[in-house]
């Protein structure tokens, strides 16, 4: 099919590769958001009296069998069509005839690529949400399991006061489960209809926005339609701000990992088969999966920063630069979701050497704990302190079981305080609004269990 913008010209060559880019490619992704929201465009024109029942169960029968194309690896986008969208017409056009040509009344290729974005963050991010709700409750489990092994609490990276292998654990649960709220929340302004913007001043037709809205499952329409446009780009940026808070979270643990796995330390161990090995060095066992982890977390926030940079300074209305924040979208976001993956696995397999972790509570590590405990008998706290720090020679080893159990604040290494209830709560909602959009994309296309978000 010819692209849907064509004259009585054929573009030059270099302005097609250049103007074009990836966006063949990078489609793929959208072909099934972009379905669904066509169905609903199809019956709101049908509602409209634009398309008579026929042609609107023609139309329909013809996107659903590019669903079930799509699914099968099946429907190509080739770089003559430009994008999916151009792509789907021509299908259609040659499905059912002069229907296709019907389907583009009233909207516009941005109309069609805001819609299809929006259908693909809102579900993916309740997905994204769920995992890193999930791997929240995996780092719960694990605290639990080792809440009451000791471990050197450090700062500066140098020896400080008693901790324990709970309180590290839970720590990156409870990081976790409010980042995966936030998600959340990323999802509640992603559940808005874009649909019936156009190029961003709507059409001289009435269409039933709020009818198309909810035959998508969005709570509500986005109501103006200059505001619709201008947030693209700025919607995908929030959401990879989110996976960016993410990424920092796993990029530290990561790096605590790669520290207290070396044999100096000793107090975990990785999975052998989650290490790699050198192509020269036949003793090695590489951390390779925690040293991209860290990369992996610089790469989701570059592509945060690209779409912003891209946007920051555009006029507002609809502008082409657009089309560039699209594979940073893509590019982030399936970096997140590996990187939470292989935690995942990585958690599940770690493990905790109470010898080494016991051992490596030196001395000195109950410097603070001294001083306390002489301070509440009475004695100045900064005299002793000054003492014990000209004098550090003079602390000896505690029974770092013990160290644990006397510290009984909230939140502490003797007294945790581990609720699960946030992590169980964004788990149910996740699911809740899942199914709810799943049921309504059945309701769209026939297919039960259908996703538009797979990697």
């Amino acid at each position: 099919m010819s692209k849907l913008w064509q004259k009585d010209y054929d573009l030059d060559s270099l302005m097609e590769t250049f103007t074009v880019g990836d966006d063949y490619i990078l489609d793929q992704h959208l072909v099934i958001s972009d379905v669904l929201g066509s169905i609903a465009h199809a019956r709101g024109l049908n509602k409209l009296g634009v398309l008579s029942e026929q042609e609107t169960a023609e139309l329909e029968k013809g996107l659903v069998e590019i669903i079930t194309l799509r699914l099968q690896n099946s429907f190509p986008i080739r770089k003559s069509d430009e994008d999916c969208h151009t792509a789907i017409e021509g299908f259609l056009v040659k499905r059912v005839g002069e229907a296709g040509k019907k389907i583009h009344t009233g909207r516009s290729r941005n109309d069609q690529v805001q819609t299809a974005l929006r259908l693909w963050m809102r579900e993916f991010t309740c997905k994204l949400a769920h995992k890193s709700a999930t791997l929240a409750d995996t780092f719960f489990d694990f605290a639990e399991e080792h809440r009451d092994v000791p471990m050197p609490g450090r700062t500066h990276m140098q020896l400080a006061m008693p901790s324990s292998v709970g309180l590290w654990a839970s720590s990156y649960a409870e990081e976790l489960a409010d980042e995966s709220r936030h998600l959340l929340s990323i999802a509640g302004l992603l559940d808005q209809s874009p649909l019936g913007s156009a190029a961003s001043y709507g059409v001289p037709l009435d269409l039933d926005r709020n009818y198309t809205a909810s035959l998508m499952g969005f709570s509500r329409v986005q109501n103006n339609v200059l505001y619709a446009n201008n947030s693209r780009g700025k919607f995908e940026a929030i959401l990879l701000d989110g996976c960016d808070y993410l990424g920092l979270t796993l990029s530290k643990l990561a790096q605590d990992l790669m520290i207290f796995t070396l044999p100096e330390f000793g107090y975990f161990s990785l999975p052998k088969e989650l290490t790699t090995g050198s192509s020269i060095m036949p003793q090695k066992k590489n951390p390779d999966g925690l040293e991209l982890a860290r990369s992996r977390s610089s790469v989701i926030s570059s592509c945060a920063f690209r779409i912003k940079s891209i946007i920051r300074s555009l006029p507002s209305g609809y502008n082409r630069d657009f089309q560039d924040t699209k594979g940073a979208l893509f590019e982030g976001a399936k970096a997140t979701w590996l990187l939470l993956g292989i935690f995942e696995v990585m958690i599940d397999g770690l493990i905790v050497n109470e010898e080494a972790l016991v051992k490596g509570c030196k001395p000195e590590l109950y410097a603070t704990d001294l001083v306390l405990k002489r301070s509440l008998e009475g004695e100045s706290f900064r005299d002793i302190y000054k003492e014990i720090g000209l004098h550090p020679e003079t602390v000896v080893s505690s029974d770092p079981y013990e160290a644990l159990r006397e510290r009984t604040s909230v939140g502490t290494a003797g007294n945790l305080n581990i609720d699960r209830t946030c992590v169980d709560d964004i788990i149910r909602e996740s699911e809740t609004r899942l199914e709810a959009i799943q049921a309504r994309y059945e309701d769209l296309s026939g297919l039960k269990q259908l996703e538009a978000v797979s990697f």
